[in-house]
């Protein structure tokens, strides 16, 4: 698989996201099944995982660390600090990104990582109650002592990420992404003249571009309370994304393939990392680096899935309060 560049950080085109695996859409996969897609990942070309402390929480980055120890200095990982997770992994209200809670975090990672550097580390929301400026001093200096080697930021507005960027460069933005969502869009410039990457999390729309209609499992789900999977919403968006399943069936792709590759072709500077908990749907994103489409392709792609179209907002009011700031 080819590389891109975020920032200085040389990582595989497509990355594999983990969260799913442990928490998000339901209860944690088996650990046996789990590794198994995270090793067929590493056996296709990807270089770039995903994982954050909040995922479990805690449980994906022991995970992944187990799952990789034997290749790991082959790998680019990546994990996130930021929300209020208490040692025994209880989540607590609230963020928090004091800089002495980051230490502690990135230590704590480390040794489920069971690696002695984290590649990339994220703010996972930025925290309106601890300037920007301390949060990206606190993560330069773990850069300084080795155990930090680059810096990002996620789901973060321009405003947030030229502070941080002043005291210490991001390399990378990891915001949603896909012809679901294009509200970030907005961002590539600045992040283009900043020289800031960006990976595009949820490039298929949390389930609804793959052609396999997303399930609601309800308690364990975080889709139960987003507005664009309520009932009524659900079924609507259903039909507005059927565009696009019908454009990958006569390309001979699956949807998920056609999505990601979307994505992928809006910039060299843009990784996506499609999360996934089986075999076939590994194959089916990882086939979307090898699909080269063609400016009218793209502008069939974009046409295909109307994002005015869609009801629901994206998140509820809650979890949109802590986006973007």
């Amino acid at each position: 698989m080819k590389t891109r560049k975020l920032g200085g950080l040389a990582v595989s085109e497509l990355g594999l996201g983990c969260m799913s695996m442990s928490s998000g859409y339901g209860p944690p996969g088996d650990d046996a099944a789990m590794t198994a897609v995270i090793r067929a990942a590493y056996d296709a070309g990807v270089t770039f995982f995903d994982t954050a402390q909040a995922y479990g929480p805690l449980l994906n980055e022991t995970l992944l660390g187990a799952a990789i120890e034997h290749v790991r200095d082959e790998l680019v990982i990546a994990t996130k600090f930021g929300f209020n997770i208490g040692e025994n992994g209880a989540r607590l209200p609230g963020l928090n990104s004091r800089p002495e809670n980051i230490r502690a975090v990135a230590e704590a990672s480390l040794r489920r990582l069971r690696t002695d550097r984290i590649d990339l580390f994220y703010q996972h929301r930025v925290d309106p109650a601890v300037p920007m400026e301390d949060v990206a001093g606190a993560v330069a200096q773990l850069v300084a002592e080795g155990k930090v080697l680059h810096f990002g930021l996620s789901e973060a507005g321009i405003g947030s990420i030229r502070r941080a960027h002043a005291v210490l460069p991001v390399a990378a933005v990891q915001n949603e992404f896909s012809l679901w969502f294009r509200g970030h869009e907005a961002l590539l410039p600045a992040l283009r003249e900043l020289g800031v990457g960006l990976v595009a999390f949820s490039p298929v729309g949390r389930g609804m571009l793959t052609g396999d209609v997303p399930v609601l499992a309800g308690e364990g789900d975080i889709r139960s309370n987003m507005p664009r999977f309520q009932p009524g919403a659900f079924e609507h968006n259903l039909k507005v994304v059927q565009p696009l399943k019908d454009l990958a069936r006569a390309k001979g792709v699956a949807p998920a393939t056609l999505a990601i590759a979307w994505v992928q072709h809006q910039g060299e500077d843009i990784v996506s990392i499609p999360g996934t908990t089986r075999l076939s749907h590994l194959k089916e994103d990882l086939a979307a680096a090898d699909l080269v489409l063609s400016a009218q392709d793209l502008a069939a792609i974009s046409a295909a899935v109307s994002e005015q179209a869609l009801m629901g907002e994206r998140y509820n009011a809650a979890m949109a309060a802590s986006v973007g700031i």
